[in-house]
């Protein structure tokens, strides 16, 4: 198949493109490079430097007629997106529906969408949360992916254009940028290979810090290879129904890194979520997935990525 990519150059997509391309397929990759690298790029791989908000894009699809649309690029934090709403609606949903548009006009197949099971929900009541509760979300990122997934229902009803929403938990592993606040396993492998002491960011009533719910890139990716046939118009959670709070992720890495476990306190950031677990009975039933690494193994194998960086 023919797939393009957005924010192929990026820290997950970067992983799928490679996977794409180890199971044959042709892929093309579009990306600004404003939080990729040209380091991720597969030589294999045909590229375009180009923002998915560009009027240019249209040119890229017109040429290479790609079967299938998988789409990664995005404004990725949320606190950025409390701070600059305008911003995160102009990349985040603006930029989609410039995506969408061309997918229609050059009749792509399907798109596979990005969400985030970590912010759509919100401070979810039903816990762990499955694709049936309603979303409510309480940040402008989380607001947009949901708003996404909404013009997808609409393409489809108004042109039949075949979609999978997967809604990723916590997703972690080797190339994950360590600025920011989206990358807490890198920023804390990182400042510990820099001799630095990591932030602790927690509610004063849970001084262990936020619950999450972390997945590895390479289950990530396995989903997005089953999601290229599977999945047609359903929203799937990507996570391991496993809770993990701050502290206990920091004290893996301590352990593993053979560091103290002595973390700097701080308050949340704005937008910040106490807890977020994903119930995946719908990703094993529907997409035949399920998480292969424990956050153990995850951490070990990017621990080995960032010392041999």
């Amino acid at each position: 198949m023919k797939i393009l990519v957005t924010g192929g150059a990026g820290f997950i997509a970067s992983h799928i493109v490679d996977k794409y391309i180890e199971l044959g397929h042709e892929v093309i990759v579009v990306d600004n490079l404003s939080t990729g690298y040209t380091s991720n790029l597969n030589p294999k791989a045909k590229f375009y430097l180009l923002d998915i908000c560009s009027k240019e894009l249209d040119k890229v699809f017109q040429i290479e007629k790609p079967e299938i649309v998988n789409h990664h690029a995005a404004q990725i934090s949320v606190p950025v997106s409390a701070k600059q709403p305008l911003l995160d609606a102009e990349i985040n949903a603006k930029g989609f529906l410039n995506v969408l548009e061309s997918c229609v006009k050059h009749k792509v197949r399907k798109v596979i969408f990005i969400s985030s099971g970590g912010a759509v929900y919100g401070e979810a009541k039903e816990y762990p949360t499955s694709e049936m509760y309603n979303p409510k979300p309480l940040s402008p990122y989380a607001i947009h992916k949901f708003v996404s997934e909404a013009y997808l229902y609409y393409y489809n009803n108004a042109f039949n254009l075949n979609y999978t929403v997967l809604r990723y938990a916590n997703v972690f592993g080797p190339r994950q940028v360590s600025h920011g606040e989206a990358g807490v396993v890198s920023i804390f492998i990182e400042k510990y290979l820099n001799n630095e002491t990591p932030y602790l960011y927690a509610y004063q009533e849970n001084p262990d810090g936020m619950i999450r719910d972390y997945v590895y890139v390479k289950d990530v990716v396995n989903a997005n290879v089953i999601a290229l046939e599977k999945a047609n118009l359903q929203a799937i959670n990507i996570g391991t129904g496993v809770e993990t709070t701050t502290g206990e992720l920091l004290r893996e890495v301590s352990k593993q890194m053979n560091k103290e476990f002595n973390p700097h306190r701080g308050e949340p950031r704005p937008g910040d979520i106490r807890k977020s677990c994903l119930n995946i009975e719908k990703a094993i039933r529907i997409l035949g997935w399920e998480p292969q690494y424990s956050l153990k193994q995850g951490v070990a194998e990017t621990i080995e990525y960032f010392e041999n960086k």
